[in-house]
């Protein structure tokens, strides 16, 4: 079994209901890609990274392709690192896991949001200080803040 069918097969021992892909996307200037999602939808108003549900017999893999290109009009190019997980329960009350990867893509041009009304551009250090990013996702930055730096000292 390869890791990412190790961590669905994980996710549905542990009782999670619902799988899900997030991305970590920086652009030259170091910058993290966050989008805000619509004051009437579910956590309006808070921002987050591009992410969103695995579809029955889809990889991974497969799912942050799709999901990357349907949220942001952007173009998965290569995948850096799995970052971590997070779980949380859905609106619809499921038991969530939210995967995350670090990614570059081909370009960070021609955003174009069909599920946010915002995105912004954040260092590191301003998605801490956003009280409008969850407390999960401003960890998972820290993760891989860290992981980036053990790979620039290599």
């Amino acid at each position: 079994m390869d890791f990412y069918n190790h961590l669905i097969e994980k996710a549905k021992q542990d009782g999670i209901e619902k799988i899900v892909v997030g991305a970590v996307i920086q652009d030259s200037d170091e910058k993290i890609l966050i989008l805000r999602r619509p004051f009437n939808d579910f956590l309006g108003g808070l921002y987050e990274m591009p992410s969103g549900r695995v579809e029955e017999n889809e990889t991974l893999l497969d799912a942050l392709k799709r999901e990357i290109k349907e949220e942001t009009n952007l173009d998965l190019s290569s995948i850096l690192s799995y970052l971590d997980f997070f779980d949380y329960k859905s609106q619809s009350g499921k038991k969530s896991r939210q995967h995350n990867f670090a990614i570059t893509v081909k370009s960070t041009d021609n955003i174009e949001l069909t599920e946010h009304d915002k995105f912004k551009w954040q260092t590191i250090d301003e998605t801490q200080n956003n009280p409008r990013i969850s407390i999960n996702t401003k960890h998972l930055l820290k993760i891989f803040a860290f992981n980036k730096n053990l790979s620039l000292t290599k």
